[in-house]
C-alpha cells in the first residue's frame, strides 16, 4: 500500500468534519513522517514470524542514536526485575520482541522532522513527551493489574500524544507563537487552536499513529487524550488517557506549572485507574520515586 492511498484510506475512518481538516492541511502541506527504514526492516521480520532476536538485534543496531536510546528507555524502573541490560538481544529477551517493538516506534518518532528551524523548541518538546512516557510507563507498571495497560504502551502514548503539534507547527508559520508553546508551562488550548487554525493537534497525531501501524485502542487514546469519556471510545483506549493524563499531571507538578486540565478531568482519571483522592499523594510519592531513580 503506497503512503498516498494508506493516508487516505485512515480519513476516511474520520467523522466528515476532522476528514475535511486533514484533507485541507494535507492538500495545504502537512507532511506525515513516513516510518524510518530500521522500522520497516523489523516490520518485515515480525510479519514472517521471525521472533529470532539475534536479526532482530542486529537490525536495531544498525542505528546507533536509536540503539542509545533504547538502552536509556529500558533503564526505567518499570524493567527493574531484568536490569542491567548488556545488549540488544538481552532486551529483546527481557521485555520481550513486540513490547521492545513498541519502544522503538515510539523512539524513532522523535528522530523525525526537519529541526533546523526551531531547534530548541523542537528539543524541549521531546524532551516533554519523553518525560511524559517515562511517568506513564511507571503509572501502567503500577496499575496493570487493574486497568491491563503495560509500560510498553504507555510509552508510545507519551510520545505519541502529542505529535501533531510540530507538524501544524512546520504548517503555520504562527502556530508557535500564537499557542504561546515558548512560554514556560504553555500548551495547546485545543478550542483556541481550533478558532486560529481550523486544525486538531490530535486528528493529526491520530493519523500519524495510525499510518504507523499503532494498535488501534493506542490510535484512539491519541486522537481522545483530552476527552476520557468520549461516546464509542475503546475502554482500553478509556484507560490509556487516564494513565497519560495522570502522567501530564506529575510532569506539571514536577515542573512547577499549571495543568488547567486536571481538575476537570481528575475525578474521571482517578476512578478508571482505581486510585482514591486519599490515596493519590501516596501513589504519586510512589511514581516520583520511581522516576528519580531511573534518571
Amino acid at each position: 500500500m503506497s503512503k498516498k492511498s494508506s493516508v487516505f484510506e485512515i480519513t476516511q475512518s474520520l467523522g466528515e468534519v476532522d476528514a475535511g481538516r486533514v484533507k485541507r492541511l494535507l492538500e495545504g502541506g502537512i507532511k506525515i513522517p513516513a516510518q524510518p527504514r530500521v522500522l520497516e526492516e523489523l516490520r518485515k521480520l515480525m510479519l514472517r514470524q521471525e521472533l529470532d532476536v539475534r536479526p532482530l538485534a542486529k537490525v536495531i543496531n544498525q542505528d546507533p542514536g536509536l540503539t542509545a536510546l533504547l538502552f536509556k528507555v529500558v533503564g526505567n524502573s518499570a524493567y527493574r526485575q531484568h536490569q542491567p541490560f548488556d545488549s540488544v538481544e538481552q532486551i529483546l529477551h527481557a521485555v520481550g520482541v513486540h513490547q521492545t517493538f513498541n519502544l522503538v516506534q515510539a523512539i524513532a518518532l522523535t528522530s523525525t522532522g526537519d529541526i533546523r528551524k526551531n531547534r530548541a523548541f523542537y528539543e524541549a518538546f521531546w524532551a516533554r513527551s519523553s518525560a511524559i512516557g517515562q511517568l506513564a510507563m511507571l503509572i501502567a507498571d503500577e496499575r496493570i493489574a487493574v486497568c491491563n495497560i503495560f509500560p510498553d504502551q504507555a510509552y508510545l502514548v507519551g510520545i505519541f500524544h502529542e505529535c501533531g503539534v510540530p507538524l501544524l507547527m512546520q504548517r503555520f508559520p504562527t502556530y508557535c507563537s500564537e499557542m504561546k508553546l515558548a512560554t514556560t508551562g504553555g500548551w495547546i488550548d485545543v478550542a483556541e487552536e481550533d478558532r486560529k487554525f481550523n486544525a486538531d493537534h490530535c486528528v493529526i497525531g491520530y493519523l500519524v499513529a495510525r499510518h504507523w501501524h499503532l494498535p488501534d485502542f493506542i490510535c484512539d487514546a491519541i486522537r481522545y487524550h483530552h476527552a476520557i469519556n468520549e461516546p464509542g471510545m475503546l475502554e482500553a483506549a478509556r484507560s490509556m488517557v487516564a494513565i497519560l493524563q495522570l502522567a501530564i499531571h506529575l510532569h506539571c507538578k514536577d515542573q512547577r506549572v499549571v495543568n488547567p486540565e486536571w481538575e476537570n478531568l481528575k475525578l474521571e482519571v482517578l476512578g478508571e485507574l482505581g486510585i482514591s483522592d486519599e490515596g493519590l499523594p501516596e501513589f504519586i510519592d510512589i511514581i516520583y520515586e520511581r522516576f528519580n531513580a531511573s534518571a
